[in-house]
This record gives structure tokens, sequence and C-alpha cells, in this order.
């Protein structure tokens, strides 16, 4: 009987201990091995912070240990796509962060490297885990709000530093790439379907990173949507998503991260109700279901042609909005419903 699966980290990521280390701990079917960093002292440093057993020197030394079995990839976006594929090509089995990468071009060449290597390749989003989720797809699926009229998906927060690699563009950073892959991905999972981008608006920084940006989209069925997300703006901080239907309404505070708090508000002809829906952190559904899929081969909602699809809808949204070229300095602009 195979024993708990063995990760490494690729960087000693902020985000690592919350998405990984902590969760590995609490679900006894995983473990984290080791760790490397570009700063080996600074893996040491997280390795020893966090009881990791193991440290490499680089990410090459990582990738080349036999008792790692699986990689978490939370390093920048704009290398998801070299060193997943790089893990993959050494056997590995990989959780990449969102977004998945920084073009539909690498999301392709990193499906294709899993499907070569006949590893598991996973997106991280791991509200998508959460019994809210499913809660959510519930009231849909059996008529609750009778049939779905709009979607909307909001997620903003202020990141107040411009030295933060979200805020540059060769990094892969911008509202849209960071906190609106979210909306992106729960319309889409809320749909069951595939979006048509209507409009786009974006405010940009002069380095050409988006810093708010607002779309206007349409899914089959004539169902229309909407999301936001800002890293900046007057947009100070939301976390939200609301379905409007033909009998009645569902909406949520914060669906990303429930385990921390939310609500849900349900109105229908029978009347209004608040519900919580319990469950484990959406990190540790997460992971089981990532360990499920190696051990056991179960499918899972976010793997590569789920992260593909995700990509396609964020280039067009960007397009959309006139995304400037990678080199060009752009200032001001406006989002719709935003001045700044």
């Amino acid at each position: 009987m195979a024993g708990p699966l063995r990760f490494g980290i690729l960087g000693a990521a902020r985000i690592a201990p919350m998405a990984l280390v902590r969760p590995a701990r609490r679900v006894p079917e995983a473990t984290v091995l080791a760790v490397a960093a570009r700063d080996p002292e600074r893996a040491r440093r997280f390795a020893s912070r966090h009881s990791i057993p193991r440290v490499h020197e680089s990410y090459e030394a990582l990738l080349a240990d036999p008792e790692i079995e699986a990689v978490y990839n939370p390093l920048p976006n704009a290398l998801h796509a070299e060193w997943t594929i790089r893990a993959l090509e050494a056997g590995k089995h990989v959780l990449c962060e969102k977004p998945f990468a920084a073009s539909v071009a690498e999301a392709e060449a990193m499906a294709g490297a899993a499907e070569r290597a006949g590893r598991v390749l996973v997106e991280a989003f791991h509200y998508r885990y959460h019994p809210l989720f499913t809660r959510l797809r519930t009231i849909l699926d059996t008529g609750e709000i009778g049939t779905v009229l709009h979607l909307e998906a909001h997620l903003c927060f202020p990141l107040l530093r411009p030295s933060d690699i979200r805020y540059r563009r060769d990094l892969g950073g911008g509202a849209l790439m960071d906190a609106g892959c979210y909306t992106v991905h729960l319309l889409r999972h809320l749909a069951g379907a595939e979006p048509e981008v209507v409009a786009a608006r974006a405010l940009w920084t002069s380095g050409g990173v988006d810093r708010a940006l607002a779309a206007e989209l349409r899914f089959p069925g004539g169902r229309s949507a909407r999301l936001t997300c800002s890293l900046f703006s007057r947009w100070i901080l939301r976390a939200s998503t609301r379905i409007e239907g033909t009998t009645g309404l569902v909406s949520v505070l914060n669906p990303f991260a429930p385990q921390f708090f939310h609500r849900l508000r349900l109105l229908t002809p029978v009347g209004r109700r608040s519900e919580r829906v319990t469950g484990p952190p959406t990190y540790d559904c997460q992971l089981r279901a990532f360990v499920a899929a190696v051990r056991d081969g179960a499918p899972v909602p976010t793997g590569p042609a789920d992260a593909i699809a995700n990509m396609r809808a964020i280039e067009r949204i960007y397009a959309s909005a006139g995304r400037p070229a990678a080199r060009a300095a752009v200032r001001g602009g406006r989002a719709p419903a935003v001045s700044g």
C-alpha cells in the first residue's frame, strides 16, 4: 500500500504554507518532503520554519530527487510553464498555482507535457473543491431560482506595494491574471459553458499592467455575466458572486475562501434564507482530490483542458480591453462604472 504522496515545493512562496504545508499536516495521504528556492539560504529558513526535512540547492536538484513524487509550483506566473514542464518531464505529478500559465500557448504546452509523461497536472483553483461550490451547483441544477439569466463574480483587494511582482508584466502580473482568473473560472463553472466576451475595459499602469478590469460576458442560452477584479481601484474590497434566475436569486459573500467566512443568501418563491456551508479548508479539499487523482485516477475539475479554456477566456478579455503591447507604457483608461 502506497504511503503519503511525497511533495517537493519549487520556491519559498508566501502562499505555500497555507496552500500545501499546513494542509499536508491535516491530510495524512500527503507529506511535504523537500523545498528549493533560487536563494538556498531562503529555502533553508523556510524549511526550518515549517519543519520540511529536505532542502535542495536548486530547482533542478529537487526535480532529480527520486523520492519526490509530486511538485507544487507556486512560482511567478511567467515561470509556471517552464518549471511545470520540467517537473512533468522528470516524472513528477504537478499541482500548479493559478493562473495556470501566461498564455494559451503555454497552457497547451503544459497539457501536452502531462499527456506525454502520463502524469497528473492540476491547476490550484482550491475553491472549486469546497462543499460550498457543490451547494451552489445543486441550487442551480435543481431549479431553485428558475432558469439562470445573469451571473456575476467579483474579486478586488488593495495591493499597495508597487514593487509587488503582481505589477510586473514580464512575470505575468495584472488584476485579471491574479484576481480575475478566479472570477473567470467561477463564472465558467457556474454556467457550465464557455463565455463570449461582449466588452472589457481596464485601468492600466504605466508598465502596461491592468490594476483594475471589468468585463461583460455572454454564455449560451442568452445568459449575461459580469466580472470585476482589481489590485488598486475604488473597488477596495469585493469578494462575491451573484446568480439571478427567472424566479429568484442566490448570492455568496466570499465564495473563493469560504473557510475564513462566507454567507450564502437565497431568494426563492418560498422566501428568503441564509446559509453557511461547513467543510474543511478549501486547500485540504484540493489536496485530497489531487492525491486521489494520482493514486486512484480520480477525475478532477481543474485539469489541463479546463486550464486551457480559462486561459483562452482571459486572453479574449484582454484583447477586448485593448491590452497594450508588452513594452508599451500606457496611462489612464477607464473600466466600466469605475473612475480609478
